[in-house]
């Protein structure tokens, strides 16, 4: 028993002695890690020059773009070809995808052999053989009558068509092996977006975001980047850890000063490094008694298998001793522990280089998505890795290290490159289709110029219709006379309450204007109409309305002060006068009762009557859109038309007098409130609606009303892009087919989300998160669809606003007699000033449509409020002119 005790301790020591010896002996190969986070950060850095135009020709590592866009998403299904070529022979299989929906994966396969003077021949004569092997192969599956979709795994470059003019493919992707790992991977596990191969060669592929890679146009989405991760360091750039044997290696290798990288990994060149390092320690008599054999200075002698089988558990040293035995040595027990030490150095250092590289490239992933932790999964192939017993377990260990912030899972590939390539064909596919579909929806939302025209010749029609005294009545756009017939002077002055009613929230103001100055000093309180106020009876929404005016003078300390009063009123009233204003329907939410028909002023003028409080001069009921034109006009004289592009959509502007028949008087002008909301509710414009329109329009409050407000205003927008985003998603095209219950909620898309998710400065990033505050789980893809969705909503209503200013501006400078107009229009309203792109679509269609007026756009300041003021000055001013 002692003795077995003591020859325990003997080999233990011994053991312990010949590591020692060969960790000195290999003291630079051990790498720290500081030495590890120092590399992860270098090759961040090269990752930065291969994404950068700029510096990509000098890069090292190339961060090729393979212009796949999207990993499997599990909806993919259908047959596909795959042709695996390299080496002596070549694989061609038929791979049927997900059959009965599950994410199922069938393959069959036929080896070819590539004979000699094909391989050293020219490309046309590869591909010609190919394509018969292609040909063979469909005959024999009977797939000659299909058109099967193509991908192939291509590994040397070479532009050819001959397989598509010999049979009926469509080759829809040319894979690299590594992009093919991550592709099966992630058809197995959604959280797949890197793919690495340890093996003969490796390499690293991963999905980054577009915004990043200056080499391919376009911000939008992501694309599977090649790292080619081997050259890192032909720069020089890991000349401080490359040793005498990589250099040595290095220089003896087809391709000197290349692959640098490679050549410390790979398993093409691990087993030599062991054969240079045991060469050197028999020279220095560290190993076998310094004898050498010539097996032991041959090249290649000692392969990667060899590495892997010493390493094993348990039978690694007997292995051990039979590869040195086979290589004519004669080893004593030390030496074979110290040459199975030394094949472990030998490989954990590459485990722990592919580590650094990796974990530089989860960091890149985890900043991309800006979270705190990432959950991803990694895609492995690759002999190394799949037959070395230890590699796996020492290279997961320190990924997991390095990068402690990263929830990583490896996940082996089955036949990466071939199904890989089937993978990639099928996303491919599906993204092609989906994109037809998805192109379709869309283009129901382009307006050709034509169309614009058109609209903006209806416009016209229908504007000259409502001024003329026996169309009027039926008139659709109603072209209500607001007895405004002038625009401020400057010479302006006093104080004045206005009133802003428009919406859920109620403002009263006090504007004080000062002559000749230009000035205008606002103070102002908001008071909220509750839902119930709102949808109540008319004398309690005018008590409610007369208690916030009580509320605000009290506020002001002018509890008893008799002052003129504007009251902006954004509904459609027929006025009969500038203080007289009858309702002829509520909009944007109002019911209150027994308000429609009435005329607003007496109902407020009653209301304050009850009150019995305070006496106030209300001199002119006015429209916010008529305020907004009236508000500029204080600035530039030239501004004689007002729009509104926000909630709701509208636009006013100066007529002349003998053009509005249903008034008499033929001298001078007055501001025409046009009530354009309504164009298009005789029909006229059913043309260019859409079944979206038509969902959004019956399920409001006022179906078949409105039609032009509800294709162009931000009360509906929101809602249109919900109908079409929920009809996506039953296509299966969107949210992985999953509707949210929140998106099946009326409204819950809000126009303000178009802003924010068209903002140029929004990621796409930003964009899921908006999304999933409405519940739903976006990819990428999703958030580009969406974006592109919101796109369309809204450039198609800005340009039909253009294409109906078009037709006012046109309208003016026919009247005026002029070759050329000069006209300023006033602008309010969120979607036009919060919109990143709406003002410039809407200014653009105005311009392409009315060549000949030069229209100077002018935003409002305040236009409902310091309108309704100015309008009540101006009508005092020309009152007192009367009167004098």
């Amino acid at each position: 028993m002692f003795a077995v005790h003591l020859m325990a301790f003997y080999f233990s020591k011994l053991k312990e002695d010949q590591i020692k010896k060969v960790d000195r002996f290999l003291y630079h190969m051990r790498l720290s890690n500081d030495t590890l986070l120092d590399i992860m950060r270098r090759f961040r850095a090269e990752m930065e020059k291969g994404l950068a135009k700029d510096t990509n020709p000098t890069a090292a590592v190339k961060m090729l773009p393979t212009f796949v866009r999207a990993i499997p998403d599990g909806s993919e299904n259908g047959e596909f070809l795959s042709l695996d070529l390299g080496g002596s022979k070549f694989r061609v299989l038929k791979v049927q995808v997900a059959e009965e929906g599950k994410r199922h994966v069938q393959m069959e396969s036929q080896f070819y052999p590539t004979p000699n003077e094909i391989i050293r021949g020219n490309g046309t004569e590869l591909f010609e053989y190919v394509a018969d092997c292609l040909a063979d192969f469909m005959k024999t599956k009977d797939l000659k009558h299909k058109k099967l979709p193509l991908g192939l795994t291509f590994s040397f470059p070479c532009r050819q068509t001959k397989l598509e003019e010999d049979m009926d493919v469509d080759i829809l992707a040319l894979v690299n092996d590594t992009v093919g790992t991550m592709m099966t991977c992630a058809y197995d596990d959604p959280y797949c977006e890197v793919g690495v191969i340890i093996g003969t060669g490796t390499n690293a592929c991963y999905m980054e975001d577009m915004s990043n890679i200056d080499l391919v146009e376009g911000d939008e989405g992501r694309m599977c980047i090649n790292t080619e991760w081997g050259a890192f360091g032909d720069d020089g750039a890991l000349e401080d850890i490359r040793t005498e044997f990589d250099r040595e290696l290095d220089l003896g290798s087809l391709n000197p000063g290349k692959q640098l990288f490679e050549k410390m990994i790979s398993g093409l060149y691990l087993g030599e490094l062991v054969r240079l390092i045991l060469l050197k320690m028999a020279k220095a008599g560290l190993l076998f008694g310094g004898e050498k054999s010539s097996a032991l200075h041959t090249k290649g002698k000692i392969e990667t298998r060899h590495v892997a089988a010493m390493e094993k558990y348990k039978e690694g040293l007997a292995n051990t001793r039979e590869i040195l035995v086979d290589l004519g040595l004669e080893p004593s027990e030390a030496d074979c522990i110290a040459v199975q030490h030394v094949c472990t150095i030998v490989s954990f250092r590459s485990a722990n280089l592919c580590a650094a590289a990796l974990a530089a490239i989860l960091t890149r992933l985890r900043e991309n998505k800006k979270v705190e932790r990432l959950r991803t999964t990694v895609g492995m192939d690759g002999t190394l890795y799949k037959i070395h017993p230890q590699y796996p377990k020492r290279l997961h260990k320190v990924v997991r290290k390095l990068v402690p912030s990263c929830d990583v899972r490896f996940l082996l590939s089955e036949s990466g490159s071939t199904k890989g390539a089937a993978m990639v064909t099928a996303v491919a596919s599906r993204v092609q289709a989906q994109r037809k579909q998805i192109d379709r929806v869309l283009a129901l939302f382009q307006l050709t110029r034509e169309q614009l025209v058109d609209v903006q010749a209806k416009m016209r029609a229908e504007l000259e219709y409502g001024l003329k005294k026996k169309s009027h009545g039926l008139a659709t756009v109603r072209m209500l006379p607001t007895y405004v017939c002038g625009l401020p002077d400057g010479t302006e002055k006093g104080k004045f309450l206005a009133l802003d009613l428009g919406g859920t929230n109620f403002r009263v103001l006090l504007v004080k204007i000062r002559s000749g100055r230009r000035s205008v000093r606002m103070y102002n309180k908001i008071f909220a109409i509750p839902l119930e106020i709102m949808q109540g009876t008319g004398e309690e929404l005018f008590d409610h309305i007369v208690q916030c005016i009580a509320d605000f003078l009290d506020y002001m300390g002018l509890k008893g002060a008799s002052l003129p009063l504007g009251f902006t009123f954004s509904f459609p009233c027929r006025q009969m006068s500038i203080d007289k204003g009858t309702l002829i329907g509520w909009t944007k939410g109002f019911k209150a009762t027994d308000c429609e028909g009435e005329d607003v002023v007496d109902m407020l003028r009653e209301a304050i009557k009850r009150r019995n409080e305070f006496d106030l001069d209300i001199v002119a009921v006015v429209n916010d859109t008529v305020g907004t034109m009236m508000t500029c006009g204080y600035e530039d004289p030239n501004c004689e038309i007002g729009l509104i592009a926000g909630t709701g959509s509208n636009m006013c502007y100066m007529e002349d007098m003998r053009n509005i028949e249903m008034l008499e008087g033929d001298e001078g002008k007055m501001c025409i409130n046009t009530e354009w909301g309504a164009f298009g509710d005789n029909g006229c414009i059913d043309d260019i609606r859409t079944r979206y329109d038509t969902e959004v329009d019956e399920g409001s409050l006022n179906p078949g009303k409105q039609r032009y407000e509800k294709m162009t205003s931000g009360m509906y927008l929101g809602e249109i892009v919900r109908q079409i985003l929920i009809d996506l998603t039953k296509q299966g095209l969107l949210f992985r087919g999953q509707i949210s219950e929140r998106l099946r909620t009326r409204g819950i898309f809000e126009t303000k989300f178009l802003s924010q998710i068209e903002s140029d400065r929004l990621a796409l990033l930003q964009v899921r998160r908006i999304l999933q505050q409405l519940g739903l789980d976006s990819t990428c893809e999703d958030s580009i669809v969406v974006k592109e969705v919101c796109g369309a909503m809204s450039r198609r209503a800005a340009q039909l606003c253009g294409a109906g200013l078009a037709a006012i501006v046109e309208k003016r400078r026919e009247d005026q007699g002029l070759e050329h107009l000069r006209i300023t229009v006033g602008v309010d309203g969120t979607l036009y000033k919060l919109h990143p792109h709406f003002s410039r679509i809407l200014q653009e269609t105005v311009k392409e449509l009315a060549p000949r007026c030069d229209v100077t756009f002018m935003l409002s300041e305040d236009g409902s409020g310091k309108g309704a003021a100015l309008i009540t000055a101006v009508a005092k001013r020309l009152q007192q002119a009367q009167e004098n």
